[in-house]
């Protein structure tokens, strides 16, 4: 995925992400679990949103993104916050070296951007290495509904006058797959616009698939719920939130 354009964008068609959402559930479930290291490993961390609010909340938060121009970004918002954070450029399916965390977040569906299983089960393994005796590893996915009945084959647009967007999804090479076409219009000077092109995979799988991955990897799943309701998934719930503890 190429975000060096993407990332110039993302945070104003991003912004009615529920960045307070993840962080009311990341609070609640450190309390259930009576987790009280405040180390904090976000994957997927993108422009840093979400690091720098949880940097503001008391964590010593440390990202990691694939993307150096998301991670320029990030940098940039926590000097601004005066918040000191450590960023990494790293592919989550390999990271390593960067200590134990209390905490251990990949928010945002990120995890759906690996395309292979073996991808998935390996960063598992990573993110168990990761994570302190007592810590909380949580991530959300896409469900297998949202991939196969609200993306592929879908448009949607998106015009504040000053940004745009066409974006059309397509079915998936793999099962419980989707491919994204984004065409970004962006104002530059009067009424003229630069455009380009962005293209996108994600792929997410069952959650009996995750929570055996999860199981073989070393986790004990605590909890599944969706949506940020608190409850179990059902058939067409969109958003899937796990919540796991070493066993």
């Amino acid at each position: 995925m190429a975000y060096d354009q993407f990332a110039y964008v993302y945070d104003r068609l991003m912004s009615d992400v529920p960045y307070d959402e993840w962080m009311s559930y990341l609070l609640h479930q450190k309390k259930t679990f009576k987790v009280d290291g405040m180390k904090l490993l976000d994957v997927g961390c993108g422009t840093g949103e979400w690091t720098v609010k949880a940097s503001a909340a008391g964590f010593e938060t440390t990202g990691i993104d694939l993307s150096e121009s998301m991670l320029a970004m990030a940098q940039q918002k926590a000097m601004e916050a005066n918040q000191s954070i450590r960023y990494f450029q790293m592919d989550m399916s390999e990271a390593e070296d960067l200590g134990q965390f209390d905490c251990i977040t990949i928010f945002c569906d990120s995890l759906n951007y690996l395309e292979t299983e073996e991808a998935v089960q390996q960063t598992f393994r990573k993110m168990y290495d990761l994570l302190s005796a007592d810590g909380l590893f949580m991530f959300d996915v896409h469900s297998v509904y949202k991939v196969n009945e609200l993306f592929a084959g879908q448009t949607y647009s998106y015009d504040d006058g000053e940004a745009a967007y066409i974006w059309n999804s397509f079915e998936g090479e793999y099962e419980n797959s989707a491919e994204h076409e984004l065409t970004f219009f962006i104002r530059e000077d009067g009424d003229l616009y630069s455009r380009f092109d962005e293209f996108h995979k994600q792929r997410t799988f069952p959650v009996e698939q995750y929570k055996t991955w999860l199981y073989e990897a070393g986790f004990k799943v605590e909890s599944v719920t969706a949506d940020f309701t608190g409850e179990e998934p059902a058939e067409n719930s969109e958003r899937i939130f796990f919540t796991c503890t070493k066993r």
